[in-house]
């Protein structure tokens, strides 16, 4: 039963994943969008951490985890964020829902793992209206929409008792829709440009975990993750009209051709994370993480800058009596963590940073070992000052993990 389950849900999500928008972020109109993927649900509720060993939940940040597993796992997870924008002189809110994930990962004897699945990275998805001023006598519409997916498959191997190396090899592919409208409040007709950019290309994700114990009772565990810059290739094309056009009745076409523009290649950063855990297997964990991203070094519009980039993660959770049979809340598993990235995207003369706090609650289903997980954050990203947007949000995470040993051979009909 639980796999026809598992097989309803990979359809439902596979053919949804591909059309989300998952922002409303004015930032996503930068690059290819906003990095949407944050781990699972359990990572997501202590700040991103993944700083993770665990038998039965895949930790999709490190592939080195994968040999760390004893029973077939199969993760799915979505999120909801509301965000409140704010300049110093307009407040709008937003709301997207979205799907985050889809990964299976199972162990090969005692000393290997492997996992595959389905990851949206990035989303654009944006809608600007720039009125007249004085400085800029002409009104503006921007739109866009689209973001890039990953196809990845992954093994691991303990090469030195619980020290691990993984690979995951990566497919990246999707589409960017943007769209501009330009209209001179003189003139009876504007102009619409229209880009679409086909981005597709591989990418890897090498890993390193080790766990020992402290004292014959204490965990300590190491991570190493380490992507080399990759490159995306990009096919693009342009249409350009002349439009009549209205907020109410849309746009009206007068003429309109497709212009040739040449195809390139978009850069993925080097990311680079390190981290560790100390704590007590199946009571508590607390960690942190620091990931460095390399600059972005591909064209950015005029006025938008680019610096280097990094996240520190703290979190950690605490189980008060896994094994307990009075109690149920007592087998819960409660996380928290806290988050602070510079984007480095620079507007203004201003570096973006993103912020939240983070909390989450790992329940169990009934007395297997699956479990249904639930995440809060609340953070902001961006600044009012220079003009810019600051987004106040608060997302609602959710996923279903369910484990068993799958692949044995049953002695008994």
């Amino acid at each position: 039963m639980i796999k026809k389950i598992i097989l309803g849900i990979s359809i439902l999500f596979s053919t949804s994943i591909l059309a989300q928008e998952g922002t409303a972020s004015p930032y996503s109109f930068y690059g290819i969008g906003d990095v949407r993927f944050k781990g699972t649900a359990e990572n997501r509720a202590m700040g991103g951490l993944g700083v993770m060993t665990d038998s039965v939940r895949i930790n999709l940040q490190n592939p080195a985890s994968y040999s760390f597993l004893r029973f077939t796992s199969f993760a799915v997870g979505g999120a909801n964020n509301r965000i409140n924008f704010k300049t110093n002189t307009q407040e709008e809110e937003a709301q997207r829902t979205s799907l985050d994930y889809l990964a299976i990962g199972f162990p090969i004897g005692n000393k290997a793992g492997v996992s595959f699945g389905l990851i949206p990275q990035t989303t654009v998805g944006y809608k600007i209206k720039n009125d007249y001023t004085e400085a800029d006598p002409y009104q503006r519409y921007f739109k866009g929409e689209g973001g890039v997916n990953r196809v990845f498959f992954g093994g691991a191997y303990k090469i030195y008792k619980d020290l691990s190396f993984g690979l995951d090899l990566q497919y990246n592919f999707g589409k960017v829709k943007t769209e501009a409208i330009v209209i001179d409040p003189f003139v009876f007709l504007g102009s619409r440009t229209r880009n679409e950019a086909s981005y597709s290309g591989f990418s890897t994700n090498l890993g390193l975990m080790h766990k020992t114990k402290i004292a014959g009772k204490w965990d300590f565990q190491s991570s190493l993750a380490f992507s080399p810059e990759s490159k995306l290739s990009v096919d693009n094309t342009r249409n350009v009209a002349v439009v009549l056009y209205t907020e109410e009745t849309g746009e009206t076409i007068d003429d309109q051709q497709d212009v040739p523009v040449p195809d390139g290649k978009y850069k993925v950063p080097t990311k680079f994370t390190f981290g560790s855990s100390f704590g007590k297997d199946k009571k508590w964990m607390i960690g942190a993480e620091y990931t460095f991203f390399g600059k972005n070094e591909n064209v950015m519009p005029e006025g938008v800058g680019a610096t280097t980039a990094g996240k520190l993660s703290l979190g950690g959770y605490f189980i008060p009596k896994y094994n307990s049979y009075s109690g149920y809340f007592k087998r819960v598993t409660y996380r928290a963590g806290y988050k602070y990235e510079n984007t480095g995207l620079v507007l203004g003369n201003k570096t973006i940073v993103d912020h939240c706090g983070t909390l989450g609650f790992s329940f169990p289903v009934g007395t297997s070992i699956s479990s249904l997980n639930l995440g809060l954050e609340y953070g902001k990203r961006g600044t009012r000052a220079n003009g810019l947007i600051e987004e106040n949000y608060f997302g609602i995470s959710l996923g279903l993990t369910f484990s068993d040993r799958w692949f044995v051979k049953t002695k008994y009909d």
